[in-house]
Parts: structure tokens; C-alpha cells; sequence
């Protein structure tokens, strides 16, 4: 298989990535990243998806934290605090760097995709690595506490509320990078890697060219459930699956990408739900997506492409 085009978000879909790249020519693949959860932090642009991905590709990423950068160092962020600044979101001193280089090039007036190739290139990555848009788009979660931006109801508040809505700020004018398009189209395969649908990949799809490209696709789409036994390995998926999709069972996964995807890759755990699946027009192929090491990592990647077939 030649081409193959992945819609991302952060620690879940980077690591899938990592397992990808072990089967598919780098060259030939191309990553799409949710930006909906970009932010500024001490009047840094900070792209925490985007990143992942990177860090993760380039072999930077801390493996034992799950996020931001491997033999990090943190005095920034302790003088910050000692002298009165926030420090709910946590930037370490080697993480600052890329984020003071997109900062400076976004105030030169470079868009986001340009430098995010810039940056990917300076990593020594072969993957092209495009940023959903390059306009702002910014996601917002709607919870009986109130509306949060997601960084501040993901991180500042550890996403204890649940979510009643999300809603994605700048939808109406919000274009596809360039590159997004013209790689979907050229496209052998598409994979909805295995990311929380709501906050990882729907601000993508809230992009409506983007989403136009996957209804009218002539590729399969296949996408990995982010659950294993109807659970999320880490962080809220589980939770917001329940609240906004009515439950955890595989079919649910299949429900945020009705129209988009021609198959749903489960984990073997959730082998009882594949029935459900088929039922919502949506091929179901069952395999292990636990993502414990690079050997698992691999074969999950190979049963994906498969199932593209």
C-alpha cells in the first residue's frame, strides 16, 4: 500500500504512528493534526498534538510520562511560579524551545503548516506532519460547571466535568492547510487513528472541507477504537463516549464517524460488540489495539492497513 493519510490527535494517536511507520515507507504517509487544542502559554503558541506527534516520530517523546519531552528539565516553569506566574499547564525547559521557534515564526507572519514542516524537518522526520488549518480553530467543552476551553478543562481542571456539548470556535472560516486536501485525495488508504473522537479528531472533521473529503472518499477509512474493554486506556474518552454517544459498547465508536469510516478496528476485549458494529454499516475487524510495546504497536498498524484493503 502506497499512500496513507492519518488523522491524529495527541499521545494515543502518536503512538500508533510510532507503529505505522514500521510498515509504510515514512515518504509515503501524512499525518493531520487536530489543532483545536492549540493554546498560548506565557504568549507561546503551543500546539500540544501537533507535538506529540513529533516528539513521539523523532524518538523525543518521554515514554514513561506519556507526554512532552524525554530528560526533561523544569526551572522555567519553577521560576515562573516563584514569581507569580501560572503554571496549571506544564511547559519543560527543552519543550520551550520549539515553542519559542513557532512562536517567532508566527509572528513573522508564517502560517502554522509552513513551520510545523520546518519543525518536522529539523526533528529528521520523513513524515509529512500538516496541521488540520492554519486558521484558529478552537475547541470548547460545555459541562454543568460552565464552558471551558479544553486545555483548561483537560489540564487546569484534570477533565473532572462531564461534557454536555463541544463546540469548535472558527468552524465557519477555518480552510484546510495546504497539503490536507490534496493528500486525502491522492490517498490509498485513510485511518482515523486510535484518539478520543470528541476532542482528538471531531475538531478536525469540524473543518468542513476536510469532512466533504472523507464523505466523498474513494478509499476505505478505516479508524481504531480508542477503548479496550470499553475503557480508555487514559484520559476521558470512556466518560464522554458514555455521556454524548449513550455508551462504551464498539458501535458507539462507530456512531462519531457515521458516514466517514468503512471500518471500525476493535480490541479483542470488545470482540461481543462487533455484531453492533455491522449493524451500523460499518465492517468491524477485531485484533488487539493494547499498544504495549513495539512489536504490538507494529502488528495493530499492519491489521489497519489490511483492513484498507
Amino acid at each position: 500500500m502506497a499512500r496513507v493519510v492519518v488523522l491524529s490527535g495527541g499521545v494515543g494517536g502518536a503512538r500508533f504512528l510510532r507503529g505505522l511507520v514500521d510498515v509504510v515507507d515514512p515518504t509515503d504517509l501524512t499525518v493531520i493534526g487536530n489543532v483545536g487544542d492549540d493554546l498560548e502559554v506565557w504568549g507561546l503558541h503551543v500546539s500540544p498534538d501537533l507535538d506529540s506527534v513529533l516528539y513521539a516520530l523523532a524518538g523525543l517523546a518521554d515514554e514513561e510520562r506519556g507526554w512532552g519531552r524525554a530528560e526533561e528539565t523544569w526551572h522555567a516553569l519553577d521560576e515562573v511560579g516563584r514569581f507569580g506566574g501560572e503554571t496549571w499547564f506544564q511547559l519543560g525547559d527543552r519543550d520551550l524551545g520549539l515553542h519559542l521557534v513557532r512562536t517567532q515564526a508566527l509572528h513573522r507572519g508564517e502560517p502554522l503548516s509552513k513551520i510545523t514542516a520546518a519543525l518536522a524537518a529539523a526533528a529528521g522526520l520523513r513524515v509529512a506532519l500538516l496541521p488540520a488549518t492554519d486558521d484558529r480553530l478552537r475547541t470548547h467543552v460545555e459541562t454543568p460547571a460552565g464552558s471551558f476551553s479544553l486545555q483548561e478543562w483537560f489540564v487546569a481542571r484534570a477533565h473532572a466535568d462531564e461534557v454536555d456539548a463541544v463546540r469548535f470556535d472558527g468552524t465557519g472560516s477555518a480552510r484546510p492547510a495546504p497539503g490536507v486536501l490534496e493528500a486525502l485525495e491522492a490517498a490509498d488508504a485513510i485511518v482515523i487513528a486510535p484518539s478520543n473522537p470528541f476532542i482528538s479528531i471531531w475538531p478536525t472533521l469540524a473543518v468542513e472541507e476536510i469532512r466533504d473529503a472523507l464523505e466523498r472518499r474513494r478509499v476505505r477509512c478505516v479508524a481504531v477504537s480508542p477503548l479496550v474493554g470499553g475503557k480508555a486506556i487514559k484520559g476521558p474518552a470512556d466518560r464522554m463516549l458514555e455521556r454524548l454517544a449513550g455508551g462504551t459498547e464498539p458501535h458507539r465508536v462507530a456512531t462519531c464517524y457515521q458516514g466517514l469510516i468503512d471500518v471500525l478496528v476493535i480490541d479483542e476485549s470488545d470482540a461481543d460488540g462487533a455484531a453492533g458494529v455491522k449493524r451500523e454499516g460499518v465492517r468491524p475487524v477485531v485484533t488487539r489495539t493494547l499498544m504495549t510495546d513495539a512489536v504490538a504497536r507494529r502488528a495493530l498498524a499492519e491489521a489497519v492497513l489490511e483492513s484498507a484493503r
